[in-house]
């Protein structure tokens, strides 16, 4: 294999860095290197759906990250999973796709980011997507399977509970009325995980221009002047220098990519001086503006079988592993968080506030993720949960030390504004009315473990400060807009004050979105890709 020097280098194999390798391949002259710490994703509990249980601490696909500890959190510190894998994290997360609210992205725009509004990335998403299920639409290659008629049938509580409280339904969340509860979309195909790497990388593969180099750590980018010219990678314990003829793209997420640009020179300058690394260019937003959704999860024993009947037993696990081998369908097929929604917790709210789940199983541990989905409760029960969909608080991802190898310094800074509290607090509430509905009250089986609907606010943010666990959707370490702003890349994700350099993946997001935070990645590469294809590039 020839390592000496391509057009475009890419670091990063997951989500973005599935689409920019597809993307900056496919005029077929390009020559295009994609470079990923991690190994293949043919895995089994990869491809398994549900697997993400089994993947969520696995060192071999998982960079296992953790968090500094979070004074808003009582000082605990939170897990923070990364995919360290072909796919990256669309291998090993949950899979609800949901590209969030309108809103979102025309604030984005309004941040300082022409071409970034809702007009402006709708037509993205609709030509990337391929919806199947009760509604089809689209022809893109990510398969986004509406699958509510497989989901649990105690789903019919939950709806019914919405309806008494008043709040809306919808039978698409990413459709033309996303506001409202139903049933999350799963990027699954035939049964089975269908992510990034799937989508947009494999089928690029197969082109003699794009190399695909595994098990390679990028260490820095290396810069003559203020240029980006390559990448020094570390290759089976050898350090070798990959040059780059026209840019070079971080694509390695909220996490990676501020400590690749920290490491070559970027970043804040004081730090960098105190870690011996050369000032290539200052910027104390490098690392800063690091958003995520925090969430709780309510556990409740249930009067009728849950999933926890069918994954809790050896015979249960049996059957279910029959139907997946058998014919790609049963429980492994899909994901647990079934069925959610965004709502808003008080009728005058101009926007949504709140993101809910419904997961017809339960654990024993306090968030869902801390357990293995597959050693569920030994009784009937399920979770109501939910994150506040737009937290102000943010944190900084930096370097802790100049060598590659060593972790980043993660600080969430979780619930330090006061809002982020208080819609804590509404989140709960409104959690609290959906318990004492009539349709879960028919549900659930005896007293809840702890009773949101009658404890005062000071139990609720107590018991949220102990419990809460990151949702998993690190964002904005690398933020787009002016410099002046606060902005780490432009509106065409060039890295201010030095050339040849983009960043195109989650870190750029100006603002966190209302929902999960993997769709709006996947369309913030094929945007920049478009953007880069007007550029000539």
């Amino acid at each position: 294999m020839a390592l000496d020097e391509f057009d475009h280098i890419v670091v990063g194999a997951g989500s973005a860095g599935c689409v920019l390798a597809d993307r900056l391949s496919a005029d077929g002259r390009a020559r295009v290197l994609v470079v990923e710490a991690g190994g293949s994703d043919r895995r089994f509990w990869i491809r398994t759906p549900i697997g993400y249980g089994m993947t969520y601490r696995d060192a071999r696909v998982n960079w296992r990250y953790v968090a500094e500890p979070d004074e808003g959190l009582g000082g605990r510190a939170v897990y923070v999973p990364r995919g360290k894998v072909l796919g990256g994290s669309s291998s090993i997360n949950a899979m609800v796709y949901c590209r969030g609210l309108p809103g979102d992205f025309d604030d984005w725009r309004d941040a300082g980011n022409p071409g970034w509004g809702w007009a402006d990335v709708a037509p993205v998403f609709e030509r990337f997507e391929r919806h199947v299920g009760a509604a089809p639409r689209g022809s893109g290659p990510l398969r986004v399977s509406m699958r509510e008629t497989e989901y649990h049938p105690i789903r019919r509580h939950f709806l019914g509970a919405a309806r008494e409280i008043g709040l809306p339904s919808t039978a698409d969340m990413n459709g033309a009325a996303p506001e409202g509860v139903g049933a999350y979309a799963v990027t699954t195909h035939g049964g089975l995980r269908w992510s990034a790497a799937d989508a947009f990388l494999r089928p690029a593969m197969a082109r003699r221009n794009l190399t695909v180099l595994t098990g390679a750590q990028v260490t820095r980018v290396v810069f003559e002047g203020r240029r980006a010219v390559g990448v020094e990678v570390r290759l089976g314990g050898t350090a070798r220098l990959i040059r780059a003829r026209l840019q070079v793209i971080l694509a390695a997420g909220a996490v990676n990519s501020p400590q690749l640009l920290q490491l070559s020179g970027v970043g804040p300058g004081a730090l960098l001086q105190s870690m011996g690394l050369p000032v290539i260019r200052a910027n104390d937003a490098v690392g800063g503006g690091l958003q995520d959704h925090l969430g709780v999860n309510y556990s409740y024993r249930a009067t009728e079988p849950t999933l926890n009947s069918a994954l809790g037993t050896w015979v249960g696990r049996l059957r279910a592993g029959a139907a997946f081998l058998l014919a790609r369908n049963g429980p492994l097929s899909l994901s647990v968080n079934q069925m959610g929604g965004l709502v808003r917790s008080a009728p005058d709210l101009a926007r949504p506030d709140v993101q809910l789940y419904f997961n017809p199983l339960s654990f024993a541990a306090g968030f869902a993720g801390d357990t293995p989905l597959l050693r569920p409760d030994p009784f009937p029960g399920f979770i109501l949960g939910f994150n506040a969909c737009r937290p102000t608080s943010v944190g900084r991802v930096d370097i802790g030390a100049p060598d590659p190898t060593a972790p980043p310094r993660i600080a969430p800074n979780y619930l330090s504004t006061n809002g982020d509290v208080a819609e804590a607090i509404a989140g709960a509430r409104l959690v609290g009315r959906m318990q004492d509905s009539a349709a879960l009250r028919t549900l659930i089986d005896g007293a809840p473990k702890f009773d949101i609907a009658r404890a005062s606010d000071a139990d609720i943010i107590a018991d949220f400060r102990a419990r809460a666990g990151s949702v998993y959707h690190a964002c904005g370490t690398c933020r787009m807009g002016p410099e002046a702003r606060g902005g780490v890349v432009d509106a065409h994700l060039r890295v201010h004050g030095v050339d040849g350099l983009r960043v195109i993946d989650a870190s750029v997001f100006p603002n966190i979105t209302s929902a999960n935070t993997n769709a709006p990645t996947i369309m913030v590469a094929q945007r920049a890709a478009d953007l880069m294809a007007a550029e000539g590039r």
